[in-house]
């Protein structure tokens, strides 16, 4: 395994973390929110934005506009029970989602919620660094390269990990200010 190959897992890593934090709603509307969001369509689990327009009229607005007018009932559940605790209203031809202010009790579950998301990024960059210092000590084994080497190799893999670590909380910090500022 090299070490581009490491970095370029790592920065996958850090772009999943990021799409997750943007799911979650800082009392602020975007379409991010509905990211997450799948609909039994035909049988099918299929990603709302693809059934629908998702626009933002204003701040606290969420609009959809479906393709097909018979999937309304199909999207309005599936809002309904998915985890972004927002109620559809239907007027016949949109669906609008209202965004209501935040309360202090909100704001404090959804940064323990960014927290546990932040935390589920740090396991993976830690897994893909305890799967490359194992293809290390590998080649250590078989003799592909000396010790030395492969206490380098480790240390560069550390080097690494620590350094895609300290861009997860970055983000962690930012998400958390966003979450926060009223």
């Amino acid at each position: 395994m090299k070490l581009t190959d490491i970095k370029e897992n790592m920065q996958k890593t850090i772009e999943a973390t990021q799409r997750s934090f943007n799911t979650i709603r800082t009392g602020r509307a975007s379409t991010s929110l509905l990211d997450r969001v799948t609909v039994e369509y035909y049988g099918t689990e299929t990603p709302l934005n693809t059934l629908a327009n998702i626009s933002t009229p204003d701040s606290t607005t969420i609009m959809i506009q479906p393709y097909d007018k018979g999937s309304m009932a199909q999207i309005e559940k599936a809002i309904s029970m998915s985890d972004i605790g927002l109620t559809p209203n239907n007027d016949g031809t949109n669906i609008r989602l209202n965004i209501p202010p935040l309360t202090k009790e909100r704001r404090k579950e959804l940064v323990k919620m960014t927290g546990k998301l932040a935390e589920e990024g740090k396991v993976a960059l830690r897994n893909i660094r305890r799967d490359a210092i194992d293809s290390i000590r590998r080649q250590e084994k078989s003799s592909d390269i000396s010790e030395d080497e492969s206490r380098d190799l480790q240390d560069e893999v550390q080097k690494v990990t620590d350094d895609y670590t300290k861009k997860i909380e970055e983000l962690l910090a930012v998400k958390e200010k966003e979450i926060t500022t009223v």
